[in-house]
């Protein structure tokens, strides 16, 4: 029990000392080896321009020889033409970039209550 408590109490004080940059990079870190059913929507002004569904993680770019974060981010996802969030015939999975500077997008999890189903007749 208080083994428990010693580990619990390191724990606390470990993410307490943190900033919160570093906090996020851990965050991310274990949000990109976990994974998710990621959606990213790219925009142009306020227009949906490019989407891309199914994206199982979403990283951030680092320097190979300095280890410095990049201003870019990548995955792979299945890429959306007709954007209606649903894995079409001859929609492929593809690798992917944007610039966290100049791109306007919103990644999102979509949970499997939510994919949408094409009905085939």
């Amino acid at each position: 029990m208080k083994l428990k408590i010693l580990l619990f109490s390191i724990s606390v004080l470990f993410f307490s000392g943190c900033t919160q940059e570093t906090q996020n990079s851990l965050s991310r870190s274990l949000q990109n080896w976990t994974g998710t059913n990621g959606v990213l929507d790219v925009y142009a002004g306020n227009k949906l321009v490019h989407k891309f569904i199914k994206i199982d993680k979403l990283s951030t770019a680092f320097g190979s020889n300095d280890g410095k974060m990049r201003p870019y981010r990548y995955g792979y996802g299945i890429d959306d033409i007709d954007l209606d969030g649903v894995v079409d015939d001859g929609e492929k999975k593809v690798y992917f970039e944007f610039s966290d500077y100049s791109t306007s997008y919103i990644f999102y999890e979509r949970y499997p209550s939510q994919t949408k189903t094409k009905n085939k007749q």
